[in-house]
């Protein structure tokens, strides 16, 4: 396909998208309906729908309107694009660009990429940052793997995914952390990983994992564990008893066969309760995403102040849950992928003032930047016990 020509799929996948249907529902339907088009075609106008949707009101203001035409036009002008010959009506590429589609003046809100009913709330949580880290929701995120240490080196790591033409690369930031730099798309059928050598994991959220206080013999319980990710990580790190929970079973349906790669044990609870207490609870919580929003644009646009209210509601239940999961001298961790203090400070405070008998043990906020996604973290555990433990020291 031309250059011009996955601009024009570009175009109906968005249109599609601006309906109701979700990114990948859309892209999906789209390449069962284009089998002419390479893999590479595919991945190619994957980006420009996804690029699009981070920039989604940026890109509408310089396109002038809110469609896949819009859309795609508008990014081909932030993007310095040749719109004349990309858009020149001929084959398979878009009609040309009529007077009515000159670019208009963008408000701040939509030149950051910002939703206007939480650009208050977001001024107000981020402060001077604001403008920095909206710009850095508009890029896409860098990509980072965690080396299974338990099975080589992080330099073994490198040398085994460029076997494959994955080029990799250690960061100075987390000693389990590689950055993919090229053919990144290619890690699921690498040796490396269907060995259990990497998983692909950010480094903000490998580094929460480092922050925890893991032991040998531990009991810890994963218990918003997804897909098992921050699981494994943990398990990377003490010779513990690892069990993972999901409201959503089927999110933890490839877990059993990532452990066995892993050459780790895990094991998957239905009911936590049946097998409390536990000597660590990790809770990363459900949540706007708004730290990670650059992953999963379409959600950003989604969420409402009615979705907030009720993610809001969910943390604090899950938070009120793990109480009665833990030991009595045990530690909640408390995390989210959002830079909303409604779901981070505001939520701790409040979960203090019910249960006056906990403390804070440590606090930690990773901001969004080029490395990483933003994450805040919060370690928990009972007055009496952090008290018992500063005597000891």
């Amino acid at each position: 396909m031309t250059p011009s020509a996955r601009l024009s799929a570009a175009i109906a996948v968005l249109d599609s998208i601006l309906d109701g249907t979700p990114a990948e529902t859309a892209l999906t339907q789209w390449a069962r309906a284009s089998r002419f088009a390479g893999s590479g075609d595919r991945l190619a106008i994957r980006d420009l729908v996804f690029q699009a949707l981070r920039q989604k009101r940026s890109a509408a203001a310089m396109g002038n309107a809110m469609t896949g035409r819009g859309l795609v036009l508008g990014l081909v002008r932030l993007q310095n694009g040749d719109v004349d010959s990309l858009f020149s009506g001929f084959g398979h590429a878009p009609a040309r660009v009529t007077p009515d589609e000159t670019a208009r003046s963008a408000t701040e809100e939509e030149a950051l990429d910002c939703p206007d009913w939480l650009a208050p709330q977001l001024r107000r949580d981020l402060g001077p940052a604001f403008a920095q880290v909206m710009t850095a929701l508009q890029s896409r995120a860098r990509v980072f793997a965690r080396v299974n240490t338990r099975k080589t080196t992080l330099q073994g790591a490198v040398q085994s995914l460029a076997q494959d033409g994955i080029r990799a690369m250690a960061n100075d930031q987390n000693p389990t952390a590689i950055e993919i730099v090229e053919n990144a798309r290619k890690i699921n059928v690498s040796k490396a990983y269907l060995d259990g050598l990497v998983e692909l994991q950010d480094l903000s959220s490998q580094s929460i994992i480092q922050d925890l206080p893991l032991r040998d013999g531990q009991k810890v319980l994963d218990l918003c564990a997804g897909s098992g990710g921050k699981t494994l990580a943990m398990a990377n790190r003490a010779d513990a008893r690892f069990y993972a929970h999901d409201h959503f079973p089927h999110r933890l349906r490839d877990l059993p066969d990532r452990a066995k790669r892993a050459g780790i044990g895990a094991t998957i609870l239905t009911d936590p309760a049946k097998e409390a207490p536990f000597d660590l609870v990790l809770c990363d919580v459900p949540c706007s995403g708004s730290g990670s929003w650059r992953r999963d644009p379409q959600g950003k646009w989604a969420l409402t102040q009615e979705k907030l209210i009720e993610i809001c509601a969910l943390q604090a239940e899950i938070l009120d849950r793990a109480v009665g999961l833990v030991q009595p001298d045990g530690v909640i961790c408390y995390a989210t992928c959002s830079v909303l203090r409604v779901e981070n400070e505001d939520q701790i405070n409040a979960f203090v003032d019910r249960n006056p008998d906990w403390s804070c043990l440590l606090t930690r906020k990773l901001p969004v930047s080029d490395r990483g996604d933003g994450f805040f973290v919060v370690h928990l555990q009972r007055t009496a016990a952090v008290r018992a433990g500063a005597a000891t020291d």
